[in-house]
């Protein structure tokens, strides 16, 4: 069972199962574990293939025991997802950690990974369990319907789920409508029924204004 410890410390109940979490980020552990290096970002042979190919690389572990597991990486915030046989979508570098019965792939994504530096894949994640993803401040959640449409800037985009389609945007900023330069001039635009989960700060990107 995942829990929080405040907002930046993640704490894990496991009774012989395990959990696959971001490489190097056990913290403390009581109780018997054991802990195995493994590849993330996509399993199986088209897993490593992808990633060769598109930089979403993602190093995890695999840590299985009796006790209580505590994760937590540079203090970042953390979020817990719930998945019901859904899939997640999240950039490799704000997942943490997830059930270990989850499946874990990656999914193109078309050009916003040119703009943002990030591969033009992103890590799936699928299943039904719980998943806990980082961010860089308290994490936004933001609901998108029929509606109403979102558009979110690229370095803040963390992870989004449900029946979304997203489409990537060029020529236009946030930063345009208030005067200022510098950023990058892209958007990525969410139609339909779901969740994207954005964080108050952005993380550097290669876009550059266009």
């Amino acid at each position: 069972m995942f829990r929080l410890q405040g907002s930046k410390v993640l704490a894990v109940d496991m009774t012989g199962d395990a959990v696959k979490a971001k490489n190097g980020s056990m913290v403390a552990y009581d109780g018997q574990m054991a802990f195995k290096k493994m590849s993330g970002g996509g399993e199986g042979i088209r897993g490593m293939v992808t990633r060769r190919l598109t930089g979403e690389q993602m190093v995890v572990m695999e840590v299985r025991g009796q006790g209580t597991c505590y994760f937590a990486d540079r203090a970042s915030e953390i979020n817990l997802v719930n998945l019901h046989g859904d899939k997640l979508f999240v950039e490799s570098s704000n997942l943490l950690c997830t059930d270990a019965g989850l499946r874990t792939g990656t999914s193109f994504t078309g050009l916003r990974g040119g703009a943002t530096g990030n591969g033009l894949f992103t890590t799936t994640v699928e299943g039904t369990g719980q998943a806990a993803i980082m961010s860089d401040g308290p994490a936004v959640i933001l609901r998108v319907t029929p509606q109403y449409p979102l558009a979110v800037d690229p370095g803040a985009y963390i992870a989004h789920q449900g029946n979304l389609q997203q489409n990537f945007q060029s020529g236009v900023t946030f930063r345009t409508f208030l005067g200022e330069g510098g950023g990058e001039a892209f958007q990525i635009r969410f139609e339909g029924d779901g969740l994207v989960y954005v964080q108050p700060s952005e993380r550097n990107t290669i876009g550059g204004d266009v």
